[in-house]
């Protein structure tokens, strides 16, 4: 009984958490909600993106977090039933390792996930639902993004 006691504790402390929280984005620049509109990222912004997505340090992060929820879904057996965060959480994961340069939120209710935001080419908007869909719990995938290759940032004269 002792032991649970610490795990009723954190369960409530996270859902008070989960209420305040916005939805999962792919870098700082990603829009702030699915129904944003978005625009073109710059090309210095795109990079900076594509960079932190690809380097070692961000790779791990991701495996990590990816790891921590598959062993507490096996914990508590909640492998059909999964958090709205912890989807978002994943869903973005996986989606900011794959699509680098992307520029994408991500929101889900219910396992009904919807990504908003923009891709720099037609094969990465392509592959946004196949990859949503190969996590636990992701029942459907709404796609709200769309292609929008970085844009040379423009420079003024004075």
């Amino acid at each position: 009984m002792n032991k649970f006691i610490p795990l009723i504790i954190s369960g409530v402390i996270a859902i008070g958490a989960v209420g305040c929280e916005a939805p999962s984005r792919t870098s700082a620049d990603a829009p702030s909600g699915t129904n944003e509109n978005v625009n073109p990222p710059a090309q210095d912004t795109a990079q900076k993106t594509q960079e932190d997505a690809t380097s070692q340090v961000r790779k791990d992060q991701i495996e990590s977090d990816i790891r921590s929820r598959e062993q507490r879904n096996d914990a508590t057996g909640g492998d059909a039933q999964r958090d709205d965060d912890d989807l978002e959480s994943e869903v973005r994961g996986k989606l900011e390792a794959n699509l680098p340069a992307s520029q994408l939120t991500i929101d889900a209710e219910e396992g009904a996930v919807t990504v908003a935001g923009t891709v720099p080419t037609q094969e990465q908007l392509n592959k946004i639902p196949t990859l949503a869909q190969e996590i636990k719990g992701v029942k459907s995938v709404k796609v709200n993004a769309k292609v929008a290759p970085a844009q040379p940032e423009s420079k003024t004269n004075n």
